[in-house]
């Protein structure tokens, strides 16, 4: 991951509702989540969550997929893991003694 995509997405995550949304779609798994039920979940107006489905979508963070009149948006897991990857690259480069194991998660 470069340097500026990471940065797009830590700002996109750096909003409370835009995390919610995000770790809801985590804890979802592949299957995802269709968009009336985030909103359910979250008690969150349509239209606020148009809105930061649209950034995290464009932060790289998440899909959407149209299922007839729904849409379905997952969490994506690669672009996710590339960017704990990214923030844990130099872990510990002084002492790696010091480093937990990185895992990565792919439900």
């Amino acid at each position: 991951m470069e340097h500026t995509n990471a940065t797009q997405a830590l700002s996109a995550l750096g909003h409370s509702t835009r995390l919610a949304v995000f770790r809801l779609l985590v804890q979802s798994g592949r299957s995802g989540r269709l968009a009336g039920d985030i909103a359910t979940t979250l008690a969150l107006p349509g239209a606020t969550l148009s809105f930061h489905l649209k950034e995290l979508a464009a932060a790289g963070l998440i899909t959407g997929e149209p299922r007839g009149r729904a849409i379905c948006y997952r969490a994506d897991f690669d672009a996710m893991n590339a960017l704990v990857g990214y923030l844990t690259e130099n872990c510990c480069a002084d002492d790696a003694s010091d480093c937990a194991p990185v895992g990565t998660c792919a439900p």
